[in-house]
Order: C-alpha cells, then sequence, then structure tokens
C-alpha cells in the first residue's frame, strides 16, 4: 500500500521506518527541513536501537522518502497517518496545536477518497471534531474519513513495538476504514497480533488509560516505599512478594525515583484535565495523587543525598549515574535524574553526570553539569555516588574498583537495581529508598 506519514519526531519516523519494513511505500512529511535532511541521510537524531539500520535499508529500497510538501502527501497515498506531538499545555492540558496545523494543511489537497489516522495521544473527543475539521476544508468532503489507532511505543523498544505490538486498536466509523487498517497491519495481524476494532471515542481512550493505569501502579509501589521506610521493612521482598499475584504481576511494580519522560507525565496530567473538564472528579483526584507521590520521589532522593553527606550538599562532589529518564533511550524529557541532578547543583553541589548515550541530550537543558567520559571519571573523589537510571552497565560495575576513586564509599541506589550485599562487601554504605 502507498501510505503517508505527517510529522516525522520519535513517534512518526519510527511509525514511518516500520511501514516500510513490512512492505508499503511510504512517504513521510514534516515542516522542518532540517529533519528532512537528516532522516534523508539514514541518520536519526534521537538515540533507539535497530532504528538507524531499518532506516537506511528503506531508505536503499525506495520504499521510504521524505518531503515538506502537503500537496505531495495527499498526492501519493490514500491513508494518511497523523503523528505529530501533543505537548503539555500550562494548564497541564494537551496541547493541541500541531494535530490542528497539520490537519489544516493537509485538508485543502485532499480531493479523492481516503482515510486519515491519528496515532497521536489525545483528548477523548478530539478524533471527530478533527474529522468535522477536515471535511469543512477538503474538497473531498464526506469522502474523507477518519479513523483512531494509538500508539503504545516504549522508548528502547519501539521497533519492536511497531512491527510486532501487543494489540492493534482500530477506532474507526465504517467497515471500509477497518478494512483499510487490517490491510496497513497484515502481516502483525497474520502473525496472532489482536486487531480490536472499536469506536473513535473508545479507542481515543484506550493509550490515556493504559498510561494512567502504569502511573498508578508505579505510584502506588513508591508510596509502599514509604511505609517501609517508615517501619523498617524492605519494598524489593515485598514487591517480590506481591509479584507473585498474578492480579498484580511484577511489570511496572519497582520502587524508586519513579516515572518520566515525554509521555507518561503529559498523558496523566492531560487525562485530569479532561476528567475535570468532564467533571469526572474520582479520575482526576485518583490522577492528581499520582502525579504528587510520583513528584515527591524526586525529593526524596535529595533528602537521602543530604542525610548521606551529613546535613549540607553545599560543596559535596556528587557522582551521577544515568540521566536518561529509562535505560534503551537518550530522551531527558522531564528526567526524574536530571531533575534531580538540578537540585543537587542548587544545593550547592559539585555534579558530574554519566550516562551511555543521553549526555549530549543533557547538556543542552543543564549546561552547568559536568559530564564524564567514563564511570570511574564521574566518581573520581566523589563524596556521593547517586544510581539514578538503571542501565545495565551500572549493575555490571565492580564496587572494588569504583571504591578507589572515590573520597567516600556511599551510594544510593536509587532504582533499587544493585546488588547492595556486594556493594556492601566491598565497604560501601548503600541506601535505596523502601529498604532498610
Amino acid at each position: 500500500m502507498r501510505l503517508t506519514v505527517i510529522g516525522i519526531g520519535y513517534l512518526g519516523l519510527t511509525h514511518a521506518v516500520c511501514m516500510a519494513d513490512l512492505g508499503h511505500e511510504v512517504l513521510a512529511m514534516d515542516v522542518d527541513q532540517q529533519k528532512i535532511v537528516t532522516a534523508g541521510r539514514a541518520e536519526a537524531p534521537f538515540f533507539e536501537p535497530g532504528l538507524e539500520p531499518l532506516l537506511r535499508k528503506n531508505l536503499d529500497s525506495g520504499r521510504l522518502r521524505f518531503t515538506t510538501s502537503c500537496t505531495d502527501v495527499a498526492e501519493f497515498g490514500d491513508v494518511h497517518f497523523l503523528c505529530v506531538g501533543t505537548p503539555e499545555a500550562a494548564d497541564g492540558a494537551a496541547d493541541l496545536r500541531y494535530v490542528h496545523a497539520a490537519v489544516d494543511a493537509l485538508a485543502p489537497h485532499l480531493r479523492d477518497r481516503c482515510l486519515v489516522v491519528g496515532k497521536s495521544t489525545v483528548p477523548v473527543g478530539t478524533a471527530r471534531r478533527l474529522l468535522a475539521r477536515i471535511r469543512s476544508a477538503a474538497p473531498a468532503a464526506d469522502a474523507a474519513d477518519l479513523a483512531w489507532n494509538p500508539e503504545f511505543l516504549r522508548e528502547g523498544l519501539a521497533v519492536q513495538d511497531s512491527v510486532s505490538p501487543d494489540r492493534l486498536v482500530f477506532g474507526v466509523r465504517s467497515e471500509w476504514a477497518a478494512t483499510l487498517l487490517r490491510q496497513v497491519y497484515a502481516r502483525p495481524l497474520a502473525a496472532g497480533v489482536p486487531g480490536l476494532v472499536m469506536d473513535l471515542e473508545t479507542a481515543e481512550l484506550v493509550k490515556v488509560s493504559a498510561n494512567a493505569f502504569l502511573a498508578t501502579k508505579i505510584s502506588f509501589i513508591n508510596a509502599m516505599a514509604e511505609v517501609c521506610e517508615t517501619v523498617g521493612a524492605d519494598v524489593v521482598r515485598l514487591t517480590e512478594a506481591l509479584s507473585h499475584d498474578e492480579r498484580i504481576g511484577r511489570r511496572f511494580l519497582s520502587a524508586g525515583l519513579g516515572f518520566g519522560g515525554g509521555c507518561l507525565p503529559k498523558d496523566i496530567r492531560a487525562f485530569r484535565a479532561t476528567a475535570m473538564s468532564l467533571g469526572v472528579k474520582s479520575v482526576a483526584s485518583l490522577l492528581g495523587e499520582v502525579d504528587a507521590i510520583n513528584s515527591g520521589r524526586r525529593a526524596r532522593v535529595i533528602e537521602m543525598a543530604r542525610e548521606a553527606v551529613d546535613g549540607s550538599l553545599a560543596g559535596r562532589r556528587v557522582a551521577v549515574l544515568g540521566v536518561a529518564f529509562k535505560p534503551g533511550s537518550d530522551d531527558v524529557r522531564d528526567s526524574p535524574s536530571l531533575d534531580v541532578c538540578g537540585r543537587l547543583a542548587q544545593n550547592g553541589a559539585i555534579v558530574s553526570v554519566h550516562d551511555p548515550v543521553a549526555m549530549p541530550n543533557a547538556a543542552k537543558v543543564r549546561p552547568d553539569l559536568r559530564y564524564a567520559r567514563s564511570v570511574p571519571e564521574a566518581a573520581e573523589g566523589a563524596h556521593l555516588v547517586l544510581h539514578l537510571t538503571e542501565w545495565a552497565d551500572y549493575r555490571a560495575i565492580d564496587p572494588v574498583m569504583l571504591a578507589g576513586v572515590v573520597a567516600r564509599p556511599t551510594i544510593i541506589d536509587a532504582r533499587c537495581a544493585l546488588d547492595a550485599g556486594l556493594w556492601r562487601a566491598a565497604g560501601w554504605t548503600v541506601r535505596a529508598p523502601g529498604r532498610p
């Protein structure tokens, strides 16, 4: 099939590359000329394992091309994917300006029967309003239809999640639209991926509901970590016991510094704003508390750091392991670890950072921090080490070696991911949220 993708940020570029790799002809469009030039050189402007080789492969095959022209997009394909960003507005709601701009730019060029497919995360009710907006401006009028096909990409696993997702959600108004989407995703569906067909509003709610549930699960175990600290219990052992209950499970049940990134925090705030506008106070209240618990974990780590250096961070050398919001990504948007770094610096600490891939992005946000090429370089002369992003590289650190370069062998494992016994045997004082 001939598909188009509008917007080649993280979601759009990944979707375009993976659709081409599924065998479709894809024309991807963005208003940012530099993004088009970069993608055309087979360079991804962000770190995502496996994406650049697929980008080059599909550029070389001719199945993937890039443009800045909405006219080209409208003439090229019959299925147009909207993959533009919906950032957080000042009031916490989703900012739909880029969605509206994309629709307003595309619609006047839609002359034949076509399907516009939204993938961006939007407030419920947006799809029907966009359909009216498209039909009022498109020469095709009622021959232009709209569907919603929410994305469920996990950074670091986005290629896998695109070509072999755990489910495909089709929010449609007609069987024609559902049939087209089944053709687009024929290979994953044939491989056994469930395809769920529903109305537009339900499809819009799937993504925000999933993120709200995951955020609630993470905040719940972090709330339990606070209880564990109060009574001297161990949140890691508590988690282990809970995870054997099949109603609860192990995934996303890890206490520590909390969640961050470009999606989960903004999506729960946007969903909270939507719930408030709809008068659904229970959801708004729940998500407000989830957000507050999550944000509070950052303050708790600062408190632990201050306690570990005898009450004052001023002038103390602090080594930070990890500034990406999660391992497998170079994304520092709403990164809990980078936020902690900023708070350390504000308290007078001398902060030296290491991360396998995220330091260039972190330096753009926090140029005042020191960035080290290796863990020993970051830890040299440190009075305190903070483990803030759970990269596998850091679990492989030799604590005996690292003890030889620090001024004081004290580490806070804010992700509860290190072997505390191994580090203590090497002479380290180890602290972790919710652990004795």
